[in-house]
């Protein structure tokens, strides 16, 4: 199988070296010269020439919407797998065409995430806690952060978008969200136009009282999720591989590769089982707009 990868940053660089381990063939629009695999200017040309089965759309977000009418424009009517969050913002959704479209969260494939999953399948919540951290300056060491995509507000940066697997995984144990409340912003001293810290309130339709808490200035990485229902509470910390339901705890700590190969072959085979699909990713996307939009007014917005 072909893949073609848009991007070839480090999380392209990440997908490509899974892909190709698994006997894929793989090229990348790029013009960044530390790419090992081939390479091409642009997305038309690399469909001419290479003639991909699956496109992976791994470049900035703010970007994302050019690629796909950009594949659509060249006929392209194969999968598409885009990174998280598929577009930044409502206005900017485009046409797919006959193009089968994922969106990459790959933390729905974490074991303990599935686990968790399977315990509140069908389950009313009482309330659900989600809570995610880390310093930006700490994300990538060989990067000045001040130079990602991350600390770039045009680019679709900050952490309300780059956190946005905890808003997938809020949708996805707890249901569609009905309302949501927000406070966020740039409140910290990082040099950054982006926001850095959101903290957001919901009520879901499994789910009467959610909170999302993300930021960029956990100086200890910190990724948990906490929900209780009729005879269940259950807490996981993903950073320390632990899943606590009812007192009992199971730990285990997989190596990161794991959710990213386990989303790629999902992504092969069409299995949207579990990978996101466009419909969900979109549905992330107007959570994170009605979250920057109660942000700005102080009131509760519908999605």
């Amino acid at each position: 199988m072909r893949m073609l990868i848009v991007g070839y940053g480090s999380i392209g660089a990440r997908h490509g070296r899974i892909a190709a381990s698994l006997g894929m063939d793989v090229a990348c629009v790029s013009r960044n010269e530390a790419c090992p695999y081939p390479r091409f200017d642009s997305i038309a040309d690399a469909l001419a020439r290479f003639r991909p089965e699956r496109v992976l759309i791994a470049n900035p977000t703010a970007q994302h919407a050019d690629a796909i009418h950009a594949l659509r424009v060249a006929g392209f009517a194969g999968a598409v797998l885009i990174e998280k969050p598929i577009f930044d913002s409502l206005s900017a959704l485009p046409e797919t065409g006959d193009m089968r479209v994922y969106a990459a969260y790959n933390l729905r494939f974490h074991p303990l995430v599935q686990a968790l999953r399977a315990e509140v399948a069908g389950r009313p919540l009482f309330c659900a806690s989600f809570q995610a951290g880390q310093y930006l300056p700490q994300w990538r060491p060989a990067a000045d952060y001040r130079k990602t995509y991350s600390a770039s507000k045009s680019m679709g940066g900050g952490v309300l978008r780059d956190l946005s697997h905890e808003v997938d995984l809020a949708l996805w144990l707890c249901g569609p969200a009905a309302r949501v409340a927000a406070l966020g912003g740039h409140f910290s001293d990082l040099e950054i136009d982006s926001d850095d810290v959101f903290s957001m309130l919901s009520v879901n339709a499994r789910c009467p009282a959610v909170s999302i808490g993300i930021n960029y200035l956990d100086r200890k990485p910190q990724r948990t999720i906490t929900l209780n229902g009729p005879d269940l509470s259950a807490a996981l910390d993903l950073v320390g591989g632990l899943l606590t339901v009812n007192g009992e705890t199971t730990q285990l700590a997989p190596e990161r590769d794991v959710t990213y190969r386990a989303q790629l072959e999902a992504f092969v085979n069409d299995d949207a089982s579990t990978l996101a699909t466009l419909a969900e990713g979109i549905e992330v996307v107007r959570f994170v707009d009605a979250a920057e939009a109660a942000a700005t007014a102080g009131s509760w917005i519908r999605p």
